[in-house]
Order: structure tokens, then sequence, then C-alpha cells
């Protein structure tokens, strides 16, 4: 090995200590974490802990009363920064009620395959039926399942996704 100094890019001592120090710093960390006991979770026996923030699976809310709480202001669409939310707005009538307000999402649907989780729908929307849950087990087998839709993303009762959108996690 030649470890003169040369002008032309060869290799110098200096370098050669740097390397070899370097070397020895990755084989420290390499046997530190040698004799340890592996960190392993039996999944889906055992589930993993998610944090506090974790933002996973979105949800439609309902009121208590079953009302949806989506009023189809479109809020979510226009901050979300991937484009994965598609909103199409309905005028409630006397006789066809779904929200409290003036209008509803008469169609309502996230690409979850856009969907980078980021949670700006959710702080984005007024009356905050857009909630981002725990659920993080959301693989398919078809591009098109993973476009989730109305039916899908709403709550089967009010209060099943959850979180509570008025209450701070």
């Amino acid at each position: 090995m030649n470890l003169k100094k040369n002008g032309n890019g060869g290799r110098t001592v200096q370098r050669a200590l740097i390397e070899g120090a370097a070397i020895l710093k990755g084989m420290g960390v390499t046997f530190r974490h040698l004799f340890r006991k592996p960190v392993t979770i039996k999944y889906p026996e055992q589930r993993p802990a998610v944090a506090a923030r974790f933002k996973g699976r979105h949800w439609l809310t309902l009121y208590p009363d079953g009302d949806e709480r989506c009023v189809g202001c479109e809020l979510c669409v226009i901050v979300c920064p991937s484009q994965a939310i598609y909103v199409k707005a309905a005028e409630n009538t006397e006789e066809k009620r779904v929200s409290k307000g003036e209008r509803y999402a008469e169609d309502f649907q996230i690409n979850m395959l856009r969907c980078i989780f980021c949670g700006f729908c959710e702080e984005a929307c007024p009356t905050g039926a857009i909630v981002l849950g725990r659920d993080f087990e959301l693989a398919d087998y078809s591009r098109q399942s993973l476009i989730y839709g109305k039916p899908m993303l709403q709550e089967p009762y009010p209060g099943a996704s959850g979180r509570d959108p008025h209450s701070e996690v």
C-alpha cells in the first residue's frame, strides 16, 4: 500500500488514519449491539404501540344524532398538498337532510396511494368531520381498492373511529 503524499490523488497517511478510525467506530457500534436482546414484536398477535400524534386511516365522523359533520366546504381539498381528496358537494333539502349545514358531501373520496398522512385535512376542517385515526394496516392487492369512498370512510356509528374531533390528542 502506497502511503506517500503526492499531488495527483494518491492516498495519504492522514486519510488512511481517518478511514481506519471510521471503520473502528462502525465496528464498535456493531459489537455494542451484538449482545443486546433483539427487539421483536410478534405481530399480529401483539400490536405495536403507536405514538399519541400518529396519523393513520381517515374517518368521516358523525354527530351523536347520526348526522354527518361534513358540510361539503372543500377546505380539505384545497389544503391537501398531494391532491388526494375529492369532494362533490350537494344542497340539503327539507326532504333529504344529511348534515346540519346548507350543504353536504354527496361524494367524498380519498386516494390513499397519494395521501402523505400530513393531517392538514384534519386541521382545515371547520366542523371536525375528518379525523385521522390510529389504524395503520392499509395494504391491499389492487389500486382501485385503495381509493376510499364515502361509505368506507364514514363511521358505522358516532364515535366508532375512536377519535373525538373536538378533543386535543
